[in-house]
């Protein structure tokens, strides 16, 4: 294999792991990680291949002589420099390890060939490299005790007590996945969650926290966050030293939280309409306390679908001049062909998903995480089984392996509405969706954008971020962070960071040609976005003495209440 096939199947494995709204909600609602072994997509590449059996048999045919490389120690075949699982040395320097190793990577880029000669539709491909993603990574020689040198190692040195501790923790966590981080390491409120702040608002839905100001002077315009309701709001404000809310804030930002209340049976019936004009009212309240007619707003992640919903309910309403400017983060507007998981679902599982949830009230969390979790099943499942069962280690305290497993259910009026315009697309087209009685049509949201996508990411596919250039109005800049889903938010500025980012002054309609003109710039993105941000936020005024204001009473200390609700 070239190192030209070697990228392009290392591009499409990556593909092959991402997500997209619609297989996320669906799969969490009908128990689809039977479907990660799809029987379907297996037929499919058989009848592929059978119509092309010269291709098959080169193909195996090239296998059996790789196999016999191994065999003879003549195999340059090697696993990619970031896959952790092979990262012992006795994988290279000894011979019975290497061979398992390199049988293992040459069955994989077998089967990956053979997947691309059966040219399946692109739903069929999908299907079929995510279907066998998955039963070759669960039977990588690093998962089993007899074949993991590290495994090996330290059951000589302890003499077998690792597994016996491992067995422990496996029967505590049986049926459900290993754990991923040691839980007693952490509280919010007392160390994640920690700026400095105040509720304002509380109702039904939410509860609005305004943080005290850290600079004698702070800019006029406020920034409010919607973040995901799929999640807590607190990986924006994960902890000191980590946390976008303390650093934008320190930097002269008023900045505003929405805290999503969540939802139990009695919330079922919240829905779009629901969540959008909850971000109006937060938005009212911003601008009566700062006494500023406009407010930027920045929605990640589900949150991000919100905020350009409500921008385009405001844009036929015309009061599109209440936004001073709008920012994504980790958000995908467009759905189209968003990866894997696009590829997975369909109106029937839809249907059933919706009508489950409707039973019940709303999405339970825990399968939605357990969703998110086998969408990486190397990094969130098999690497914690050696960790926890085979080497018989604690899992890490980690906090956003412990933001990520404090889980929220989504209202099931709210979840049938992202499946639906997801599965549609239907933001995408003017008018094609309704919200608060207005159609929406993005094309009218004539504001600056800042938008942020992670290169790594497993649940947004940057490309399809990048698109939401295209269909919203004003000038947008668009920051690529090289990172993953939730590094590409906690992404703190530090003096070494290895972290980058790139931007570019043109925006062309294809991905590809952004990438050619984009530079790459060392460090955080966060003090490119404030330095955005100051130039829309009017001048320095003096920093207020009190929180709220009006109507709106400082009522508790932030974190709040809504954030603690299990």
């Amino acid at each position: 294999m070239t190192e030209g096939e070697r990228k392009k199947r290392a591009r499409g494995s990556s593909a092959a792991a991402r997500a997209a709204l619609d297989v996320m909600l669906t799969d969490a609602a009908v128990g689809g990680r039977s479907r990660f072994v799809s029987p379907g997509a297996a037929v499919g590449v058989a009848a592929g291949l059978a119509r092309r059996p010269d291709r098959t048999a080169r193909r195996l045919g090239g296998l059996g002589t790789e196999l016999a490389r191994v065999a003879g120690g003549r195999s340059e075949i090697r696993p990619a420099k970031r896959d952790r699982r092979f990262s012992d040395p006795a994988w290279q320097s000894n011979w019975l390890f290497r061979r398992l190793l390199q049988t293992h990577l040459a069955v994989g880029e077998a089967v990956d060939g053979l997947i691309s000669d059966a040219e399946l539709d692109w739903r069929g491909e999908r299907q079929a490299r995510f279907a066998a993603g998955n039963v070759l990574d669960a039977l990588a020689p690093s998962n089993f005790p007899w074949s993991n040198p590290s495994v090996v190692k330290e059951t000589v040195d302890q003499g077998g007590a690792n597994l016996v501790k491992g067995a422990r923790r496996f029967l505590r966590d049986f049926p459900r996945l290993p754990s991923t981080v040691d839980t007693s390491k952490f509280a919010v409120g007392e160390n994640l969650a920690l700026t400095q702040g105040s509720v304002v608002l509380r109702t039904e839905g939410f509860e609005l926290i305004q943080y005290a100001p850290q600079m004698e002077r702070v800019r006029e315009v406020p920034l409010l966050f919607a973040p995901p309701t799929i999640n807590k709001y607190y990986v924006l404000d994960l902890a000191p030293g980590r946390s976008m809310v303390e650093w934008l804030v320190r930097q002269g930002q008023q900045v505003f939280m929405i805290s999503w209340r969540n939802p139990g049976a009695e919330q079922g019936h919240f829905d779009l309409d629901t969540y959008a004009a909850a971000v109006l009212e937060a938005r009212d309240a911003v601008a009566a306390i700062t006494k500023q007619p406009s407010v930027h707003l920045n929605g990640a992640c589900s949150g991000g679908i919100i905020s350009a919903a409500v921008l385009g309910h405001l844009a036929a309403a015309g009061r599109l001049g209440e936004i001073a400017s709008l920012s994504l983060l980790v958000a995908a507007l467009d759905n189209e062909r968003a990866g894997t998981a696009s590829a997975l679902t369909g109106r029937e599982i839809a249907a059933a998903a919706v009508a489950d949830s409707a039973r019940r009230g709303y999405l339970d969390g825990e399968a939605l995480s357990g969703v998110f979790t086998w969408l990486r099943p190397n990094d969130l499942v098999w690497s914690y089984v050696v960790n926890n069962y085979l080497l018989g280690k604690a899992p890490p305290a980690f906090d956003v392996l412990f933001w990520n497993q404090d889980t929220v259910r989504l209202a099931a009026g709210l979840h049938r509405d992202f499946i639906h315009l997801s599965l549609e697309n239907s933001i995408t087209r003017p008018g094609a969706l309704t919200v608060l009685g207005s159609g929406v049509d993005l094309g009218a949201v004539d504001l600056d954008s800042y938008i942020v996508a992670g290169l790594t990411d497993h649940i947004i596919p940057w490309e399809n971020a990048y698109r939401s250039t295209e269909l919203l109005g004003g000038s947008p800049r668009f920051v690529l962070s090289t990172s993953g889903h939730i590094q590409a938010l906690v992404n703190p500025p530090a003096a070494e960071s290895r972290s980058s980012y790139r931007v570019a002054d043109e925006h062309p309609a294809a991905p590809d040609a952004w990438t050619e003109r984009a530079a790459t710039r060392p460090g955080s993105w966060w003090p490119d976005y404030d330095e955005w941000l100051a130039a829309r936020s009017g001048e320095l005024k003096p920093a207020p003495k009190r929180l709220g204001g009006g109507r709106f009473k400082a009522t508790a200390k932030a974190p709040g209440s809504y954030v603690h609700a299990g």
